[in-house]
């Protein structure tokens, strides 16, 4: 996993379960830029076929990733 850190990523890949989301991000700068990181998120009012390419802020805190699109 990333080290504690704020990261701008691109939703590569998503898919529904249930209430929850499973995304693949990749990372858009600094030393991790191109890696591709898997998250699961939840309340993000979003399917995962809107969600391919959206632009976020991944934030890691405490080894705990916190997903937000940027809309």
């Amino acid at each position: 996993m990333l080290e504690d850190g704020l990261y701008d990523a691109l939703v590569v890949d998503a898919s529904a379960n249930g209430a929850a989301m499973a995304l693949d991000l990749t990372i858009l700068g600094g030393a991790h830029k191109g890696d591709v990181v898997s998250v699961r998120a939840a309340g993000l009012d979003l399917d995962d076929v809107d969600i391919l390419g959206m632009p976020g802020r991944l934030v890691v805190e405490n080894g705990v990733p916190t997903f937000t699109v940027e809309k």
